[in-house]
């Protein structure tokens, strides 16, 4: 065979042989790009789908085999988490609502015994009572909402709103509050009219859960302001909190020393409630000071 016809058919098979890996490099690329596709689509929805590759590749089947096997894995594992949740809620919901009707019948009582005759002892008792009774129906109430808020049973009707408005409505509600504890608050709203969709009585329990975390935390200043973009910004001096402590604000059941009558449930509200109107909510420390900013998207 003369040597230009072997070159000619060496060369040919080596081309035959290149198209056949470019075309199987292709292909992987292609399976791989499906895998990764799908299995971003399985972990952000909750779907029984399995990935499906197009390739006949034993390595890339046997890949695609082996994330389906995790991913039933993962699924049951969350439908378990989801069972194991709900029945949570539902029973602290069942929990506090039981617990109401007790205390506000205790409450009704010890109203009674106030007006019998009683010596300067047992009205001190009785006022301790009422004190330590009134704490825990607050902080039962509290744990009422919260179950009732996180469970989803309190559907919020979101329309169009002027934030100017409830901002408003709700620092007059909180004044005088803040006068009792000596905090004179700085005002500052902007008069263009900030309208975005939420949920007025939502909104409004926002706004007066970080009112009242300013009551308990504040040094004695507190600056609210809502400016032109729409961002509403509460701040005050927190001296006895630091970063790590303000970090952790918005987690449910969280208290810092200065907050133990409380549940430490209502800023986790205030957060679970912004996000299901579609804002965000977040808290920093600077320099002292507790910075706490709230805003609603526009559109």
């Amino acid at each position: 065979m003369p040597l230009n016809t072997a070159l000619i058919i060496v060369c040919s098979a080596l081309g035959a042989i290149a198209a056949a890996l470019a075309i199987k490099l292709f292909l992987i690329k292609k399976s791989a790009e499906e895998i990764r596709e799908s299995l971003e689509e399985k972990l952000s929805e909750d779907t029984n789908t399995l990935i499906s590759v197009s390739c006949a590749d034993k390595d890339i089947r046997a890949l695609a085999a082996s994330l389906n096997k995790q991913l039933r894995l993962l699924n049951e594992k969350r439908h378990i988490y989801e069972q194991g949740d709900s029945e949570l809620k539902r029973a602290i919901t069942n929990i506090s609502h039981d617990l109401r009707t007790p205390l506000t019948a205790i409450c009704g009582y010890l109203d009674l015994l106030e007006r019998e005759g009683k010596t300067e002892n047992t009205s001190e008792y009785i006022k301790i009572i009422k004190n330590r009774t009134e704490a825990m129906k607050k902080l039962t109430e509290e744990l009422f909402g919260y179950s009732v808020i996180m469970a989803g049973e309190n559907k919020l009707d979101i329309k169009p709103l002027t934030i100017n408005d409830v901002l408003e409505e709700s620092i007059a509600a909180f004044y005088a509050a803040l006068t009792d504890k000596g905090i004179k608050p700085n005002i500052d709203i902007t008069e263009k009219k900030i309208v975005r969709n939420a949920d007025r009585s939502a909104l409004s329990r926002v706004f007066a859960n970080l009112l009242s975390n300013a009551v308990k935390y504040s040094g004695g200043d507190l600056d609210v302001s809502l400016n032109e973009n729409g961002e509403i910004i509460f701040k005050n001096t927190a001296s006895g909190l630091d970063e790590i402590q303000v970090g952790r604000l918005f987690e449910r059941f969280y208290t810092v020393e200065a907050g133990r009558s409380s549940t430490g449930l209502g800023l986790a509200i205030a957060k679970s409630l912004t996000e299901r109107m579609g804002g965000e909510i977040r808290a920093e420390y600077i320099e002292g000071r507790i910075v706490v900013r709230v805003l609603f998207s526009n559109g």
